[in-house]
């Protein structure tokens, strides 16, 4: 693959540096490895910076088109669907290989009229709009950051945005009138659209029903309804598809990690310092993970026992995705370039793998001095893990939840099981590997969050369906160890 052409000017070089952590983002739900995930980003950026110099040398102003990051992030799934189509299909999530063989995908490259309506929404907006949507909504940047980006006034952004998701609204709502409805869907088209632009009004039922039959309608909801913090998903899923949930979750861990070590706010403070902030991150990064080693090391010295020999190289997926050290497109001739992490993944922790200790249970001391008895042991109802389950979002058929699991003792691999109670299904999942037999659900460890150290924390996170009921799941244990709640 030809290395991409250097940077035109400054502003594309800043704009390489800005969209290169989203593409590797999305690039590595892609792919099963990290390796991998380097790869398809390397090409994805190279093909979608060339379409979007094609496009400005076109007409400049009069093609719709969409922003700079969701036009990279189109071009990561298209190299994809590449992949797949010659015959390499190996290399990318099995998950996303399925859905690129559906029906689904197909609906992103068919008739423009078909394909989904918060996809055909922002391209019709001016860019600068779209852009802001974009960055604020799906980035999770905070505003005062999107502000400095695009030139604006941080006193006013907020208000601009407001204004941009009225517009936003106002685009949908025509995309979804000009897409090929029957009848019944042209009759509730004008009441949808009064439903969603005020925060305060109650869906009828006839609606609602609709609603749950009608995907093209209830699609067109989830775009045009501006209160309720839905317009991120319409947005990520109408532009980028498969993983659209996963990805704006990494976006919103991302932009908290790049909020926790910015430069310090005040006059005179460099803010708008891109290059510092990341030499900051890793810096940060790097401590922590010595940190991280030097706990580990203190694990494997107590003496409660020895452990064979195991394999402790480091495998090439167990990096995290933003490693400092990984090489990426260099768009400009500097000696080295830094840039924010692509994801938030947990740094592995090179933990010894030691058997895990296990808390030892004394007898009870007999009744009598009397040496026939026989003392009978006292089950210990302590628990070595708690488990905080937090329901995201719901909605008439689904609902999105996360779960967060507390270790006492150090894991070498993890397995968290559960049962719903009302029969939920889970769907798609992040940062785990589901499976699930009737109300039984099992998520496993990926294979770059394996380890956890004593008193350490797993996150996960995943969206589910529903008929009736939405219970939150009980009978959680961790690797067949009951875990408390909370």
């Amino acid at each position: 693959m030809p290395d991409l052409p250097p940077p035109q000017d400054a502003a594309e070089a800043a704009l390489f540096a800005e969209c290169w952590d989203a593409v590797l983002s999305y690039a590595d739900l892609c792919t099963a490895g990290a390796g991998t995930a380097h790869q398809l980003a390397d090409e994805a950026f190279t093909l979608g910076m060339r379409e979007l110099r094609a496009a400005q040398g076109a007409v400049r102003g009069r093609t719709a088109r969409l922003p700079v990051i969701p036009q990279l992030l189109t071009a990561v799934r298209e190299t994809a669907a590449g992949w797949e189509s010659a015959g390499n299909g190996h290399k990318l999530d099995p998950d996303l290989r399925l859905w690129l063989n559906s029906e689904a995908a197909a609906r992103y490259t068919g008739p423009p009229l078909g394909r989904p309506i918060a996809l055909r929404g922002l391209r019709d907006m001016p860019e600068a709009d779209a852009t802001l949507l974009w960055l604020a909504e799906v980035e999770s940047l905070p505003l005062p950051s999107v502000a400095r980006r695009l030139g604006l006034d941080p006193l006013t952004t907020g208000a601009e945005l407001d204004q941009v998701r009225v517009l936003f609204h106002d685009r949908c709502h025509r995309a979804h009138r000009d897409a090929p409805l029957d009848a019944e869907c042209r009759s509730y088209a004008r009441l949808l659209d009064a439903v969603t632009r005020s925060p305060g009004a109650e869906t009828p039922e006839d609606l609602s029903r609709h609603l749950a039959t009608c995907v093209p309608c209830a699609e067109a909801a989830a775009c045009l309804r501006l209160h309720g913090g839905g317009i991120p998903a319409a947005l990520a899923g109408g532009v980028i598809g498969w993983g659209a949930l996963a990805y704006l979750e990494r976006r919103r861990r991302a932009a908290e990690v790049r909020l926790g070590v910015g430069a310090p706010s005040g006059p005179g403070a460099r803010t708008d310092d891109e290059a510092a902030r990341g030499r900051v991150l890793r810096g940060s990064l790097l401590a922590a993970a010595g940190l991280l080693s030097a706990v580990a090391l203190g694990v494997s010295l107590m003496p409660f026992g020895t452990s064979d020999d195991a394999d402790v190289s480091a495998r090439d997926d167990q990096k995290p995705v933003a490693a400092p050290d990984t090489p990426h497109p260099d768009p400009t001739p500097a000696p080295s370039r830094s840039a924010a992490p692509a994801t938030t993944r947990t740094v592995p922790v090179p933990a010894s793998p030691l058997p895990t200790p296990t808390r030892s249970r004394k007898p009870a001391p007999p009744p009598s001095p009397k040496p026939s008895a026989t003392p009978s042991p006292t089950p210990s109802t302590r628990t070595t893990c708690r488990v905080a389950y937090h329901l995201d979002d719901e909605w008439s058929d689904g609902f999105q939840a996360s779960l967060r699991i507390t270790t006492d003792t150090p894991l070498s691999d993890w397995q968290l099981t559960w049962t719903f109670p009302d029969g939920q299904h889970i769907g798609q999942t992040w940062d785990a590997t589901p499976h699930q037999t009737g109300t039984q659900v099992t998520a496993e460890a990926k294979s770059y969050n394996r380890e956890v150290a004593a008193d350490g924390t797993i996150a996960f996170g995943f969206v589910g369906t529903r008929d009736g009921g939405n219970g939150a799941p009980t009978g959680f244990r961790l690797n067949g160890e009951p875990c408390a709640n909370g």
